[in-house]
């Protein structure tokens, strides 16, 4: 199981950081630099108020099918038949729903517009992630990997045109960019369904209400988790637009996007481990193999980049925002350094949240999740008013921490994990480490060169104290 799960995922990040970071930085930073900051906003916080509430489009459906595919694979051929048919109805629930709520909250008709395509955007990413769950269930995981950057690879190639090009001679607006994104999803969708089409035969889609109510009864737990963690996860930059007045509502949307921007990228990072180690925790747990190595294996590899991340974004945020942006560069930049310290906590969620959610242990997180909703919507409706974008990063943060070390003790407790002392002591020598790079560095006359060599001293530090042991990975890869 672990040479599957670390070739898998040096093939898997490597797909994504060939793709991904040109989109983010190259495209979807460069849609925010020719819109404005104030149009990108009201595009940002449009887009999360879809992303709140889109379980009502997955009710739980992909995690649950997830494991459950992977614990019994013949299920897949009838599985898919209802489940497709599902899937159709609620997109329509998830759509007038969606809808309803915006009349409610005030929203214009031009955002009334980009919703109606955003929407349907929710449904096309929810029906894709619904198929890659059995692609990965089965554990095709190249196929999977592959998929995991189609879309974006359309979207690069699409807004390449209408950004770089005369090809199609437009004046660039946010609208094209949410259609460049409608189309990319489609053809997305498409071809994954073809190939899951083809592992599992010929289906025949159904509209058996029975079967609904037994799998939703079965998935509502996920449901509920994915929902309350949207919310302590999405809902910031929604409250941002909604509490502040026009137009500062939408700027400072339009700033926190910024900052955002860069976690979600690194956030990347931890979706990979997630949706390999599902599949591979369902298994190891059926089959009563002791999950504590690969645990240990898969939160080191993926804390010491969340750690060393977490620290030069402090060190370095006002070089790396003026590097990317044209305005708004000194606020953006002190949000970039406190987001990014969450990202320790975000780290920690992908790895213990997946392990609990593999083991079923949906009570646990959901009361976990609760408890980080009302603390994030609270500090938000404390803190925004006054210090508007910067508040909602401090709520960020604290939600995140929370919710990780939360996580992480429920693990320890739920399956008797003893974390050895040499371990911990490792860790805590390597952070202090990072910190005393990160001062060292700032006294190299040029940032990039002191930014490049702290993020080397820090590999080559967790190398040394053996975080990193090469010669394990080599024969985990090789041999195992």
């Amino acid at each position: 199981m672990k040479r599957k799960f670390v070739t898998n995922l040096i093939l898997l990040l490597f797909l994504n950081l060939l793709i991904k970071p040109f989109w983010l930085f190259g495209i979807d930073r460069t849609v925010q630099n020719t819109v404005g900051d104030e149009s990108f906003g009201m595009y940002f916080a449009l887009f999360n108020f879809s992303m709140l509430l889109n379980i009502l489009l997955d009710v739980g459906i992909t995690n649950f099918n997830n494991r459950n595919i992977a614990q019994h694979n013949f299920l897949l051929p009838k599985h898919l038949s209802n489940i497709v048919g599902l899937k159709f109805v609620l997109a329509i629930v998830y759509a007038v729903f969606s809808l309803i709520v915006a009349a409610i909250i005030g929203y214009s008709k031009i955002q009334f517009h980009l919703l109606f395509f955003l929407i349907l955007n929710q449904f096309l990413i929810s029906f894709t992630l619904y198929l890659r769950s059995n692609i990965s269930a089965l554990h095709l995981f190249r196929t999977d990997s592959v998929i995991s950057v189609l879309d974006r690879s359309f979207m690069i190639a699409i807004c390449s045109l209408l950004l770089f090009t005369n090809v199609i001679p437009i004046q660039f607006t946010i609208e094209w960019f949410i259609y460049a994104q409608t189309i990319s999803y489609a053809l997305t969708t498409l071809i994954t369904f073809a190939i899951v089409l083809k592992e599992s035969g010929s289906i025949k889609i159904r509209f058996n209400f029975s079967f609904f109510w037994v799998f939703l009864r079965k998935s509502y737990p996920y449901a509920l988790l994915i929902l309350l963690m949207s919310f302590y996860n999405r809902i910031d930059s929604v409250m941002l637009e909604r509490l502040l007045p026009d137009p500062v509502g939408k700027e400072q949307a339009g700033i926190y996007a910024k900052a955002f921007r860069l976690l979600d990228a690194v956030s990347m990072f931890g979706v990979l481990f997630a949706g390999l180690l599902l599949p591979i925790f369902a298994k190891m747990i059926k089959q009563k193999e002791k999950v504590g190595s690969m645990v240990k294996l898969s939160y080191t590899l993926l804390i010491v980049p969340a750690i060393i991340i977490a620290v030069s974004s402090l060190f370095y945020n006002k070089e790396i925002m003026g590097v990317l942006y044209t305005s708004n560069i000194e606020h953006s930049s002190g949000i970039l350094g406190i987001l990014m310290t969450g990202f320790i906590g975000i780290a920690t969620t992908y790895i213990f949240g997946t392990l609990l959610t593999a083991n079923g242990s949906m009570k646990q997180l959901n009361i976990m999740a609760f408890c980080g909703m009302v603390l994030n919507v609270l500090l938000n409706l404390l803190l925004i008013p006054r210090y508007m974008a910067f508040g909602s990063a401090f709520a960020s943060l604290s939600t995140q921490l929370f919710a990780g070390f939360t996580q992480l003790i429920l693990a320890l407790y739920i399956f008797k994990l003893k974390p050895q002392l040499s371990y911990l002591i490792r860790l805590a020598v390597f952070v202090a480490s990072v910190v005393l790079l990160g001062l060292l560095s700032k006294q190299i006359g040029q940032w990039f060169y002191g930014y490049i060599a702290m993020i080397a001293g820090a590999v080559i530090v967790a190398i040394l104290i053996r975080l990193f042991n090469l010669k394990d990975l080599y024969q985990i890869i090789r041999y195992e």
